[in-house]
């Protein structure tokens, strides 16, 4: 691997790092985000389990379309 690929690879890296952090910080404020109907939550008395399943494929979807116009050729 030659050094441009490499430090291609790391802008790149880091830009989707920093990408992540925005989203995070912003996460809270989207009111609906991880509360959708088909999240799965599952509460006893000592234990909570939470999948959000709905909200995982939402994502995904977001994420395959925004990537395929990114890196369309």
């Amino acid at each position: 691997m030659s050094f441009q690929t490499m430090g291609k690879f790391l802008i790149f890296t880091g830009l989707i790092i920093v990408i992540f952090g925005v989203i995070l910080m912003f996460a809270p404020k989207i009111p609906y985000l991880g509360k959708l109907p088909g999240d799965i939550i599952i509460r006893r008395k000592t234990f909570t389990f939470y999948f959000p399943l709905v909200t995982c494929l939402l994502i995904s979807i977001v994420l395959t379309i925004l990537l395929n116009l990114i890196f369309r050729k």
